[in-house]
């Protein structure tokens, strides 16, 4: 890819540093000597990184405009612009959908979703006027396909899907890439430190949301992905001649978004009289 800054390495800004596909990410790139704004809500998490050549270190809190107003500044006064900007920063939460808690839904689309929306808002306008620079906006397997137990996390999910498919059909033209990326299990602390779950379990979910969560729960840590492969992936795609809109992770989000084509393509097609029996007639 081109470099928004003159330089022959490009500028990465991530998201949600301080653990997960953030941290490894944010690692990786440093080692290859990319400038890098590495960003946590507690920079004390990341002082590790910050100590690293290339690396400045940001406090942002993506619900926050302020941080979010001013980390771009200091990124883009430290390394001239912003060549790739990872929306890595997210939060989980488990429940089943009678289960969930409106003000804990309300925060994880806060941070899923909006503050996914602020940072792209943010950075637009400088890339747009450079007619280059990629963003990379991490979804979710559950972005294509729902599970028990994480039905409105699944839905921040839709949502960033959705958003972005539109961007791209937006910016690229423009000169700016926009990319998915949709990971199955991996070794994160996800499903431990950033994913909470409802005060409140109905017994009629026991089977179904509650076996769901338990599983997840116990996975935790033993994960079959392995996020440094998984940072080695995002910028094998990014510097990719033709990045895919969507980068599946791990053999579960490859299996499980495969499956998901073949129960949509059987659905519709026994349904397809009846959906196009829904037009007006054609003149004849």
């Amino acid at each position: 890819m081109s470099h928004t800054n003159g330089n022959e390495k490009p500028v990465w800004f991530i998201t949600g540093c301080s653990s997960g596909f953030g941290r490894d990410l944010a690692q990786y790139v440093l080692e290859l000597g990319y400038g890098t704004a590495v960003t946590a809500r507690n920079p004390n998490e990341v002082k590790d990184l910050a100590a690293k050549k290339g690396a400045l270190s940001l406090k942002l809190d993506v619900t926050d405009q302020s941080e979010i107003d001013a980390a771009i500044k200091a990124a883009e006064e430290k390394f001239g612009s912003i060549d790739v900007l990872v929306n890595n920063a997210g939060i989980g939460y488990f429940a089943a959908i009678e289960e969930s808690e409106e003000d804990q839904v309300r925060r994880m689309f806060e941070i899923n979703v909006f503050g996914l929306s602020r940072m792209i808002h943010a950075v637009l306008p400088r890339m747009r006027k450079l007619r280059k620079g990629f963003i990379v906006n991490f979804s979710s397997i559950g972005g294509l396909r729902s599970f028990p137990s994480v039905g409105y996390y699944n839905a921040t999910k839709f949502a960033v899907e959705g958003l972005s498919e539109s961007l791209w059909q937006e910016v690229e033209p423009l000169g700016i890439k926009v990319m998915l990326v949709e990971p199955s299990g991996f070794r994160t602390d996800w499903a431990g430190r950033s994913a909470s779950e409802s005060k409140r379990q109905i017994e009629d979910y026991a089977a179904t949301a509650g076996k769901w969560r338990a599983k997840v729960r116990a996975l935790s840590g033993k994960q079959p992905g392995d996020p440094i492969r998984a940072a080695h992936a995002i910028v094998k795609a990014v510097e990719s001649p033709n990045p895919p809109h969507h980068l599946l992770l791990g053999n579960d989000a490859y299996n499980g978004a495969m499956l998901k084509l073949e129960e949509l393509r059987k659905e519709f097609v026994a349904w397809e009289t009846v959906s196009r029996g829904a037009d007006f007639p054609t003149e004849m």
